[in-house]
């Protein structure tokens, strides 16, 4: 176990030879802030019999409003009340025994950032890159190996750790602009000390350290300053859910119900979740089903979270806050979302978005169903009186839809009318326009793949992502048509960037080694997004499709500044389009470009799509 050094001092000497002496090993939040909306924090202190010490404190504008204690005589909680007018500095928190002081220690307490609260979370203007860090880039191969950390590198394992970092993430910056990126999530950079398997990130084993062999807490800051100094903010990944079976706790449980089947079932078996999400808001679900769902465990080696229990609730919550406030961050990805308990999510956002008002969170909802995804978004009227106040989702039912509509055969029932069809769905979200939709993640096979490796439906696919409504989001490598296996497998989906280790043949960052195929898809990728950095239909315009026709799917983003017009055409011949069934929305007075080809087009004349065509009308 890695405890923090702490400037403790002890002063338990006159102590009887008996006792045994309290010790203090951590305290987290590892610091918090003046100014914050919510006026409390609550401190998690641990160390050998400290809960049979009384804390005090005194400082001005800070007092000591709660104290609660466990079953577990090792854990302290201390909540502090920190009035408006408190001022920045060390709080000398006192751990007294009797009348004497047995330990004392100078909790930081910090001004804010200025603006810190007024800041802007990822919105329709930006596109989101997701990459997984393991992956990435190797900027530094002096940290690929800690002696502390139970894995090493190997890079020869598909589901080993191959090394890529924080430097490796910085280092890339420069490439992340150019393509016209303007937000990366990567995903979880805290520790996870987990004797294998531990490169994805969603087993942690500290919630407040980011893991050695990334970097540390300040490089991770570092590298947030410098991606919003190139206009790039940045998303965390954040799991409340669960954490990993190595994590510091599991060897000292903060409180027998911490965790949800700690023990297994009666007969002592690992209890996994059903995965049954539509028992959230099934009015007939067995109560019995519906806690397996959200109590289950994922795998055996992640421990799920009783967020029900009210000092780890406020865990959980302040960790995400500390995260924001002490990164600088732009916006929080939550990671199985609907699996946490409902009432601590509402509270989770709540907090959240009272703190940073215009910030964004997008929670993972992974279902082909509007309905389940919908019930998650701020603002939705549900029936049961949920109030939810996550502002986006991630749209798998889009997803879904957009891949079905690329890959079947045109018909009736089939083809683009699925994407007409789930796009009409809206109705139920509160606001589909800040739902985040995405070609692909760290989960799913590759979309080059998935497309059969057909050019002509991957334009298709990355012209629909950054002209739809919603936040697009890209896969690393994406812009390289990487492929995959078609069937999960998420060591070889996860693979490395290419030029992102030392020695590359092939190299995105520099051309080196770039076949036709990847040439032709990054130089796409660079030419839409950085259209789309243009584009305020596309941002924040309205939408309006037409009922997709002889093998066509044609919609329009505008607002009073400019207009666009998508065509997609997946047949085999060339259509030519009659500009009068577009009248409502289209004005044939103004000038259009070709977003993909520079080219002047006439609105006068029909409109000729070229066979398994993509055009992308930009009218202003």
């Amino acid at each position: 176990m890695r405890f923090l050094l702490l400037a403790v001092i002890l002063l338990g000497c006159n102590l009887p030879l008996h006792a045994s002496i309290p010790t203090l090993q951590r305290v987290e939040p590892l610091n918090w802030w003046v100014g914050m909306q919510h006026p409390t924090v609550e401190l998690l202190l641990y160390g050998k019999n400290i809960s049979s010490l009384t804390p005090a404190l005194t400082y001005p504008g800070v007092a000591i409003s709660q104290v609660t204690r466990t079953d577990n005589p090792n854990y302290l909680f201390v909540e502090l009340t920190i009035a408006a007018e408190a001022k920045a500095g060390q709080l000398p928190l006192q751990l007294k025994q009797g009348a004497k002081v047995a330990l004392r220690y100078d909790y930081p307490l910090h001004p804010r950032a200025p603006g810190s609260a007024k800041r802007q979370g990822f919105n329709g203007s930006d596109v989101i890159y997701l990459l997984t860090p393991d992956r990435f880039v190797n900027g530094d191969p002096r940290n690929d190996t800690v002696p502390a950390m139970l894995e090493g590198v190997d890079r020869a394992k598909d589901n080993g750790r191959h090394g890529g970092d924080i430097a490796g993430m910085q280092a890339a910056l420069p490439y992340l602009a150019t393509l016209g990126i303007t937000a990366v999530w990567p995903t979880p950079l805290t520790e996870n000390n987990q004797p294998a398997y531990s490169y994805h990130g969603y087993s942690a084993t500290d919630l407040y350290q980011v893991d050695p062999r990334f970097g540390s807490n300040a490089q991770f800051r570092d590298f947030v300053a410098a991606a919003n100094r190139r206009g790039i903010k940045v998303i965390q990944d954040i799991i409340v859910n669960h954490i990993g079976s190595k994590h510091w706790w599991l060897a000292d449980l903060p409180a027998q119900d911490w965790l949800n089947f700690p023990s297994g079932d009666a007969k002592g078996r690992f209890v996994p979740t059903n995965h049954n999400r539509s028992t959230i808001q099934d009015p007939y679900a067995a109560a019995g089903d519906r806690q397996l769902f959200t109590d289950g465990w994922f795998v055996d080696s992640m421990p799920d979270l009783n967020q029900r229990q009210p000092q780890l609730a406020t865990y959980l919550i302040q960790n995400s806050i500390w995260w924001v406030e002490y990164a600088g961050l732009s916006g929080i990805r939550e990671d199985t979302y609907s699996y946490a308990d409902k009432a601590f999510l509402s509270e989770w956002g709540r907090r959240i978005m009272q703190e940073y008002p215009h910030f964004n969170i997008v929670g993972e909802e992974w279902s082909p169903n509007p309905l389940i995804v919908s019930y998650w978004q701020a603002g939705k009227q549900n029936k049961d009186g949920y109030v939810s106040h996550t502002p986006a989702m991630l749209d798998f039912p889009l997803y879904d839809a957009l891949l079905n509509a690329l890959v079947e055969q045109e018909s009736w029932n089939s083809g683009w009318i699925r994407l007409y069809e789930m796009l009409s769905n809206d109705h139920v979200y509160a606001d589909p326009f800040n739902l985040v939709i995405f070609e692909g993640n760290h989960d799913t096979a590759r979309l080059f793949s998935v497309l059969n490796e057909d050019m002509d439906l991957y334009r298709m696919a990355l012209s629909y992502l950054v002209t739809m409504r919603g936040i697009p989001q890209l896969f690393y490598g994406t812009e390289l048509a990487m492929t995959s296996p078609k069937q999960r497998d998420d060591g070889k989906v996860r693979a490395d960037f290419p030029g992102g280790w030392a020695g590359d043949q092939v190299n995105a960052f520099t051309g080196k080694g770039l076949n036709a195929t990847q040439r032709q898809a990054q130089q796409l990728v660079t030419t839409l997004l950085n259209w789309r950095k243009t584009a305020s239909a596309v941002h924040n315009g309205k939408l309006k499709h037409f009922a997709p026709d002889r093998g066509t799917y044609t919609y329009f983003r505008y607002n009073e500044q400019q207009t666009v017009m998508v065509v997609l055409n997946k047949q085999n011949e060339a259509v030519t389009l009659d500009l009068a069934r577009f009248r409502e929305v289209l004005a044939t007075d103004k000038a259009a470009i070709n977003v993909l080809t520079g080219n002047v087009v006439s609105l006068q004349q029909p409109l000729s799509i070229p066979a398994r065509g993509s055009v992308i009308l930009d009218i202003r």
